[in-house]
């Protein structure tokens, strides 16, 4: 399984990004699919999965602003961000879990945003 995240870059504060990530194989068979993000010196966080159940959970700093969705036919997952702020820089990367359980990872795209 390989998972590919694209959509990063560098914007000011309050400015938005979406962030896709597609998944060879497609996305079907996980039960959720998240976003997960790494800043520089500090550990994974989460962000935010979507489960094939129609669930949807976000870590509290990024509720109101991010939006996960799915999208099985095509094989992806998406992050909307809205209003990024300098602590929201990190690299963010995308996820893939299935009971079992099996966790697969992607490399990750770089978000910054300046002040």
């Amino acid at each position: 399984v390989q998972l590919q995240a694209s959509g990063g870059g560098l914007v000011q504060a309050g400015e938005s990004l979406r962030l896709s990530c597609t998944v060879s194989g497609g996305t079907e068979r996980f039960t959720t699919m998240g976003w997960y993000r790494q800043a520089p010196g500090k550990q994974r966080e989460f962000i935010a999965n979507a489960a094939k159940t129609g669930a949807r959970n976000y870590k509290d700093a990024v509720k109101g602003r991010f939006t996960i969705s799915r999208d099985d036919r095509k094989g992806a997952v998406y992050l909307q961000m809205n209003n990024l702020q300098p602590e929201d820089t990190a690299v963010y990367i995308c996820n893939a879990y299935i009971n079992g359980p099996s966790d697969y990872w992607g490399q990750g795209t770089q978000v910054t945003v300046s002040s």
